[in-house]
């Protein structure tokens, strides 16, 4: 297990198409975030939580915090996990990709790289909320950020759609790797659930296998 390198989970996300949390859904008696957080917690001693609705995830037991910049989509959480992180190099997933292997993860975070994120790209995207973020890119972070706020703090509708974790990418740098030629690649590892037709499908695969590493 590792000590050295911050679990980050993000939930932040409003689950519109899913019509309600779909953090909180259940498979096999479990949500689908204690999954995802069970999967962390086999790997990394350090785990956390960001989330704007804490009070909803208090059952897990785990360290919680919310956004700095509010509103900003996944960039902002990332920001604030790498804020609060004790650890230099961290490990980010978003708390609905729970078909996410061990095996996965392990190879991202022990890829040799001069690069301050390592990512994957698969099923014809870069994955760029499950991979490997150091914090040297925070300042980089919050400078995207912050420039979306007008003069009295808040977020600028208008430049909303450039708070993006590509555009962090993009400016610092990432190693990104083809998942797809690893021979332990599976096609659904980074599947997302974003409609119920995604969580029908990660249910039937959950309660095939059993466990969220198989």
């Amino acid at each position: 297990m590792h000590n050295d390198i911050t679990g980050i989970i993000l939930s932040g996300g409003k689950s519109t198409r899913m019509g309600q949390n779909k953090a909180l859904m259940k498979i096999n008696d479990k949500t689908v975030i204690e999954h995802v957080k069970d999967l962390m917690q086999n790997i990394f001693l350090k785990v956390i939580l960001i989330t704007n609705t804490p009070d909803e995830y208090t059952f897990l037991g785990m360290k919680m915090y919310q956004d700095i910049y509010t509103q900003m989509g996944p960039l902002a959480g990332i920001h604030s996990g790498l804020t609060y992180s004790s650890t230099d190099k961290n490990f980010v997933i978003s708390c609905d990709t729970p078909l996410m292997t061990q095996e996965m993860i392990n190879y991202l975070i022990e890829y040799k790289t001069n690069m301050p994120i390592t990512i994957a790209k698969a099923d014809g995207y870069i994955q760029q909320l499950c991979g490997v973020y150091n914090k040297s890119v925070l300042p980089i972070a919050t400078s995207i950020l912050s420039s979306q706020l007008n003069d009295e703090g808040r977020n600028n509708e208008p430049k909303k759609r450039g708070c993006k974790v590509l555009g962090l990418i993009d400016i610092v740098g990432a190693e990104i790797i083809d998942a797809e030629l690893l021979p332990f690649y599976k096609k659904d590892t980074f599947f997302n659930m974003n409609k119920r037709d995604d969580y029908n499908v990660v249910k039937n695969r959950l309660e095939i296998s059993g466990n969220i590493s198989a």
